[in-house]
């Protein structure tokens, strides 16, 4: 079931089928056999989200083939107040611990108002920062807060190369560059293989999205 996951956050069908955790919202979301999924309402998006864009959220999580909730976010450069982004990412992270998934979160300069949610809501669920391209320093932060940060095309080399393999996920997200492309390229910043390196992420996802976590 995990063994062929290896990309934790994409927008487009994967060519191997159970290779990637594809992203979807709530109208659109359609499963294709095989495949899994995380469903969300992204903080570009909130301006457009109507009381049924939250119902069908609602269903599209308990769907067996939604094994996240997200990508939800805090986002201080998109054009919805942060208010309004606070109270929806809030909301979609109650959800994910009603449902009892992981929580895929988008993240753009709002490190401070995301570890005050963590410590008010105090989650059960896994949290995962996705594409990050923090430095050093802010990964630190957010792994002392037990998150796991998810590394796309763009990163911060020194950052992937400090953060633990039991905290570390890949992603493709929007860029055209192979998964596997990707681990060659982190494994070489890690001085480690590939296969251990993928060996390492695939345990992460096992960990994850096991019901019995």
């Amino acid at each position: 079931m995990y063994a062929s996951l290896l990309d934790i956050h994409t927008h487009r069908l994967p060519a191997r089928i159970g290779s990637a955790l594809v992203n979807s919202y709530p109208h659109s979301f359609h499963s294709s056999p095989g495949h899994c999924y995380s469903v969300g309402i992204h903080p570009w998006h909130l301006s457009e989200a109507t009381d049924d864009t939250w119902r069908l959220l609602e269903e599209a999580v308990r769907h067996p083939q939604v094994w996240a909730v997200g990508e939800a976010g805090l986002d201080r450069l998109a054009h919805t107040p942060l208010s309004c982004q606070l109270a929806a990412f809030k909301q979609q992270a109650l959800l994910a611990e009603t449902v009892g998934k992981p929580l895929i979160i988008h993240l753009v300069k709002a490190t401070a108002e995301l570890l005050q949610l963590r410590r008010q809501l105090r989650p059960a669920q896994p949290w995962i920062v996705h594409g990050f391209r923090g430095k050093p320093r802010q990964a630190q932060q957010l792994l002392h807060h037990g998150f796991y940060l998810s590394f796309g095309e763009h990163f911060n080399a020194e950052t992937l190369r400090t953060v633990p393999l039991d905290r570390l996920l890949l992603e493709t997200d929007e860029s055209l560059l192979p998964i596997e492309r990707l681990y060659e390229q982190a494994a070489r910043i890690r001085a480690t293989s590939t296969a251990e390196l993928m060996e390492g992420v695939r345990s992460n996802i096992q960990c994850l999205f096991s019901p019995s976590r």
